[in-house]
């Protein structure tokens, strides 16, 4: 039963009375939900949540009824007192969104700061973030760190600025994005920042999980190329750029890494022409994975 099964994970922990709870929950696969969100979800007196029509059928799942609050972004100033007034009583209050860690691009940092304005405690309880699940697999081998983006602007204006600023920045930068804006944003981040490298992520955790690398450029013809692949939330991981020796010497090795992939194992041509260019491993192994998504080279 999972409920004992959380309860000896989570050992002799205490959860202290008059706090509120921030708990992940799962972006899409229900067994990514940790035994210590299930312990302290089943231990607190009510849940204020971002929309009660999510978070239901999460909780029957796992057999586990609540009074629910409703929390949102139109709300969530006005109904932060009515969970602070829950806190003065001494209740113990969790909170989630509809998906991943709140407040991260979803509602949630305006209930933290009303709480901790009114001098309760606040507890984060990790777990599920759909930024942090597409920086593992990025393998951006250039980052010195990221930088968390989320939606961008819709106004053409604010966006193209936006862009500007993303386009400029020295590190991996992780940007969100729906399945009716995602072409749009494809087109605007090739004109943006041509040939920078790039990490979709699709659907994660999810059945049709799609997680592929290219470049900027090659994104909108990736997207056109079957309409499966524009549906559903987006993570992109925007690489960090490469040194601007290493970007030349990049541009002058492609032609011939092309051939190479044709002819060899991927990590053979990498090694290969690493040897006899200069230009770095790593910077010819990400260029490599971005031409084999596109069909510019098999292994």
């Amino acid at each position: 039963m999972w409920r004992e099964a959380a309860a000896r994970a989570a050992g002799a922990q205490h959860l202290p009375a008059g706090a509120l709870y921030v708990v992940a929950t799962p972006i899409g696969n229900l067994a990514d939900l940790s035994l210590r969100a299930l312990h302290v979800l089943h231990g607190v007196d009510a849940i204020a949540c971002e929309d009660t029509r999510h978070t239901t059928p999460l909780l029957r799942h796992f057999g586990i009824d609540k009074p629910l609050l409703a929390v949102h972004e139109h709300n969530e100033r006005e109904a932060a007192q009515g969970v602070i007034v829950r806190l003065q009583r001494g209740e113990r209050v969790a909170y989630v969104s509809d998906a991943g860690t709140p407040a991260v691009s979803d509602p949630g940092a305006r209930l933290v700061a009303a709480v901790r304005e009114a001098g309760a405690g606040v507890v984060p309880i990790p777990g599920a973030s759909s930024a942090t699940a597409a920086l593992s697999v990025a393998g951006d081998t250039h980052a010195g760190g990221f930088c968390f983006v989320g939606f961008l602007p819709t106004k053409p204006r604010e966006l193209d600025e936006a862009l500007r600023t993303v386009a400029a920045r020295p590190m991996s930068q992780v940007l969100f994005e729906s399945p009716h804006r995602i072409e749009a944003l494809a087109r605007a981040l090739a004109q943006a920042c041509p040939d920078r490298t790039l990490t979709v992520a699709r659907e994660l955790t999810k059945q049709f999980e799609t997680i592929v690398t290219l470049t900027t450029q090659a994104l909108p013809n990736w997207l056109a190329a079957d309409a499966h692949r524009r549906k559903g939330e987006f993570v992109l991981v925007l690489h960090a750029p490469l040194h601007a020796g290493d970007d030349d010497g990049l541009a002058r090795a492609e032609p011939l890494l092309r051939a190479l992939i044709q002819a060899l194992p991927l990590k053979q041509a990498v090694a290969l022409l690493a040897e006899h260019t200069g230009v770095p491993r790593n910077a010819l192994y990400e260029r490599a994975l971005a031409l084999r998504a596109t069909g510019g080279g098999s292994v």
